[in-house]
């Protein structure tokens, strides 16, 4: 198993893609902490499937955008775990519009979800992270975030910022043997993707080389590639995974 003895901190993995990394990781043998915003019946669920591959996991809810309550809850996944291996930056939000319609408060609600809350964990586990001289950081990016995309600037510049702090974070915290990646989905299957007009479904799929949509467990493949010692010399990377959408 690829992360047989590890401790994963995963943030907004109740479901869709933080979810499918979380069980992916669990199936290669780590033990699994996530968080969201609350812990309800899909938390729970998303916490028992994830024990029925034998690892420990534990779930806690939390504002990953509150910086204290984000101490608070590495605190407790560190007495809890005793160590944090990986972390995954996973929460985020969209509340789209176009920019001459986009009120202060979508700019601020989607910058703070995506990007203030990687901070907030990155702030909180590199500590950790420098003490074991190792670490794997992977931020949750966008495709958009390396082309932008009408109508999506203040979500286009989170996932671009998430970008930036991966690489500013690879080169600082190297030479403690902390590596830091983005992935950069495209159109992935979700239920958030599934919201949308059928024909916006089919104008995406119309742009992707490989036409159709990608699954979150393809976002979760690379993912335990970027956590586990197969990625042992990758830091400072963005990978898309986006079925050759951008290239």
């Amino acid at each position: 198993m690829l992360l047989q003895g590890k401790t994963a901190l995963i943030t907004g993995a109740a479901r869709g893609i933080g979810k499918a990394i979380a069980l992916k990781f669990a199936s290669e043998g780590a033990d699994i902490a996530f968080t969201d915003l609350v812990i309800d019946e899909n938390g729970e669920a998303t916490k028992k499937e994830i024990e029925a591959f034998g690892v420990r996991c534990a779930a806690y809810a939390s504002n990953a955008a509150d910086f204290a309550q984000t101490e608070e809850v590495v605190k407790q996944v560190l007495a809890d775990f005793g160590s944090i291996d990986i972390l995954v930056n996973n929460a985020g939000i969209t509340k789209d519009g176009l920019m001459m319609r986009m009120t202060e408060a979508q700019w601020d609600a989607v910058i703070a979800v995506n990007l203030k809350s990687a901070f907030n964990f990155i702030h909180a586990c590199t500590p950790v992270m420098m003490r074991q001289r190792s670490g794997s950081i992977i931020n949750m990016a966008s495709v958009v975030g390396v082309h932008g995309n009408a109508g999506q600037s203040n979500y286009a510049a989170s996932k671009a910022g998430l970008i930036a702090l991966a690489k500013s974070v690879a080169q600082e915290m190297g030479s403690r043997g902390i590596r830091a990646n983005a992935i950069a989905p495209g159109f992935i299957e979700t239920a958030m993707t599934a919201a949308l007009p059928d024909e916006v479904r089919k104008e995406w799929a119309a742009k992707i080389p490989l036409r159709r949509g990608g699954q979150p467990e393809d976002i979760a493949n690379v993912a335990v590639f970027l956590a586990s010692d197969l990625s042992s010399y990758v830091s400072g990377q963005v990978i898309q995974v986006d079925g050759g959408m951008n290239m």
